[in-house]
Formats: C-alpha cells, structure tokens, sequence
C-alpha cells in the first residue's frame, strides 16, 4: 500500500503533511528547518524509512497566470533531490495560496504569532496535499491560470 506525504517547499523550512491509511483525510505532520544537503538527506531518510512513506506530493507556486517562477524551480529541483536521496516517487501539484490558506485558519485560534507560523507550513502542506487526493491522486499536471483552475473546480 502507498504511503503518501506532502512537501510545501522552502528555502528555509519545510513542511510536511501525510494521508491516513484509507487515502482521504491530509493531516499536518510535522516542519523541518534545513540544514544542509547531507542532514537533509539523512533527515529525509530516516523519516520515509520510520513511516514507511513511498511516494511523494512536492507543491509548486504556481503564479496566477498558469506560469511558473523561480520558487517553482527551485521546488522542482527540491523534489528532483528528494527523489535522488530517498528514491520516493515524486509528484508536482499546485499549491497556489495554501500559505494564505493556512494564515486563514490559524487566525482564528487562540494561538500565538509565533505558534501560528510554527504550524503555517505543515498546515500549508496539508492544503496542498489534500486537494492532490480530493483530485484523485492525478500523476501529471499542467498548470493552469487561475481562471480556468476557478471554473474547474480544483479549489
């Protein structure tokens, strides 16, 4: 059975998402601040390895209009690495305002500043993580403008 995790990428700190064993509820899992290519990769290891996770979901911000930036390649070199490391299968998926999305939801706990951004990026990745499932775990995508994402439901 597959073991998925989502990966909201950034250049600081990482945040992790996982899907309960039926495949349809995303829960945060956990944030990880980077250290450098070898205690990543040794990090990254060890936690595919303890939970037994085979297949990977890397986010991409997509820009609103369907185009990729820098910070869409430099997740896509991420999810490349991470692949090369732990020999996860890899997949891309849109991650559009999941960051916003998260600040949303934890604006309205009790929890805080400091809190709240500790748990923004698993959050974010959970997002993200749980529209891939809700879309019916999709192997490729193209990225779209937002306009056409909005009419397809995807959000």
């Amino acid at each position: 059975m597959a073991r998925w995790m989502g990966v909201d990428y950034g250049d600081k700190r990482i945040g992790l998402a996982q899907v309960d064993d039926d495949l349809k509820i995303c829960v945060p899992w956990q944030n990880y601040t980077r250290r450098g290519p070898d205690v990543d990769s040794d990090y990254f290891r060890a936690i595919i390895r303890a939970e037994g996770i085979t297949k990977a979901v890397v986010g991409i911000p997509v820009r609103t209009t369907g185009k990729e930036g820098e910070k869409a390649k430099a997740a896509r070199k991420f999810g490349a690495w991470l692949k090369g490391v732990t020999g996860l299968e890899v997949y891309f998926w849109d991650e559009r305002f999941t960051t916003a999305e998260a600040d949303a939801l934890l604006a309205n706990t009790k929890l805080p500043k400091k809190k709240r951004k500790a748990r923004r990026d698993m959050i974010a990745a959970q997002l993200m993580l749980q529209d891939f499932v809700s879309a019916g775990f999709p192997r490729t995508w193209k990225p779209d403008p937002l306009d056409d994402v909005l009419t397809a439901g995807r959000f």
